[in-house]
């Protein structure tokens, strides 16, 4: 008898059953969206946001002290206030190795050049870096070409450390080249404590100071400035959490936490953390945050966040109130039939559950066209945004139907009161 009744009410109300369907799989549509949005490009705009620039900054503990108390020229720097360039390796060593992309060492000086004072800065370019630890190997490929992404070449070509034999090559600045007219293909005379003679081989616009410089791999530089094997400071870009009141507390004083607050803020990849980490693997380096691109990392992933999870709820409460109503109007065109079922001995409760039987079979017909539905609209905001397809989390489908299931429950609670209200002879008496 149950069966029937919800058979006859799906064949009677079909129109009204198939709108309150399509609301609820428009709810569970947008919400699996953004909610597989959210999850999967956290770490996709961390990677769009690293395209900047680097947000740690590795140098010696040394110059960290001397730097911040006066001002020291390049004459002035022992060489214990430079690290060895095996330090590079030692980073990969770290718990949070994995998260980061790219570093960089960086050695930089003043030479001359046509008689004036010009910056040189030594890295590498595209280095395929092979680190041995405790018979252990760590390979990373890295270099100035993941970390100068935002660099137009004007002319020439982008040094690449791998497919050329003779690295006395340079890349020159767009307003260094102009300025001396400079070309690709010249030879520049560069001196400091030796000579170097560097073929310009691109010419790049960075569009701030540095266009003033000139780029040559590491191992120039190191010439140049008689430094070899030490670099200045080492860049690093690592995908990191949004700070919290936790991160922040830790990074006045770690030993200030509990235990578990300090287990809890070291196996998280905060760039706090991140910095520790580097400093225990480098117990002569200081590793320090770039305030400016944490910070504002964190802001747009938070607020990033913020404006999904208000579209998910927005969403979620204009399903409601869709389901709210038409599941309020079935219950008054049937008030007839509900109160013929209460007439004939029907407990109240057992009308109830056969209207939450209709509604949900109803809701299970959505949520699975919704969940589709959904899934193409996180594929759609995927390759517009990110040029990528968005992974579908197991864990956003179980939140989704979860969160549908409330809603719809909570838009049933209207008719709910009504059925409560329902008395057999008033509702006969108006048939």
């Amino acid at each position: 008898m149950f069966f029937r009744l919800i058979k006859g009410t799906f064949i009677r109300q079909w129109k009204k059953m198939l709108m309150i369907a399509i609301t609820i799989a428009l709810g569970t549509s947008i919400a699996t969206a953004m909610i597989n949005v959210m999850l999967d490009t956290t770490d996709k705009i961390n990677e769009e946001l690293k395209t900047y620039g680097a947000n740690i900054n590795v140098k010696s503990k040394n110059a960290s002290v001397v730097s911040s108390l006066y001002e020291l020229d390049d004459s002035d720097l022992a060489l214990n206030m430079y690290l060895d360039e095996s330090t590079c390796g030692e980073i990969l060593t770290i718990f949070w190795a994995n998260n980061i992309q790219d570093f960089n060492p960086f050695l930089d000086g003043t030479v001359k050049l046509n008689g004036e004072d010009v910056t040189l800065v030594g890295s590498w370019f595209n280095h395929h870096l092979v680190y041995t630890k405790k018979a252990s190997e760590y390979i990373r490929d890295t270099g100035i070409i993941n970390l100068r992404t935002w660099w137009e070449i004007e002319s020439g070509i982008f040094i690449n450390e791998a497919e050329i034999d003779d690295l006395n090559v340079c890349m020159v600045g767009t307003s260094l080249a102009s300025k001396n007219k400079i070309n690709v293909g010249d030879y520049l005379n560069v001196s400091n404590k030796t000579n170097l003679n560097l073929k310009v081989v691109g010419i790049y616009n960075s569009g701030d100071e540095e266009d003033n410089y000139i780029y040559t791999p590491l191992s120039n530089a190191q010439s140049l400035f008689d430094k070899n094997n030490y670099v200045k400071s080492i860049a690093v870009s690592a995908i990191t959490s949004p700070d919290d009141e936790l991160s922040e507390r830790a990074a006045k004083n770690p030993s200030a936490l509990t235990t578990s607050e300090y287990d809890l803020w070291y196996c998280t990849a905060y760039v706090s953390s991140i910095c520790y980490q580097i400093q225990e693997a480098v117990p002569e380096a200081s590793a320090s945050v770039i305030r400016q691109i944490a910070d504002g990392e964190g802001n747009i992933l938070s607020k990033t966040e913020l404006l999904m999870t208000l579209i998910t709820i927005l969403s979620l409460l204009g399903a409601a109130l869709g389901i709210s109503n038409l599941v309020t109007s079935s219950v008054m065109e049937r008030s007839s039939e509900l109160g013929l079922l209460k007439a004939i001995g029907a407990k109240t409760s057992q009308v109830i559950a056969l209207i939450l039987s209709e509604l949900l079979i109803v809701a299970i017909v959505g949520e699975v066209i919704g969940y589709f539905m959904g899934f193409g609209f996180a594929q759609i905001i995927g390759q517009t945004v990110f040029s990528s397809s968005i992974n579908m989390r197991g864990i956003a489908a179980f939140v989704v139907v979860f969160l549908i299931t409330v809603v719809t429950l909570l838009g049933s609670i209207p008719a709910i009161r009504i059925l409560l209200k329902l008395r057999p002879q008033e509702a006969l008496r108006q048939r």
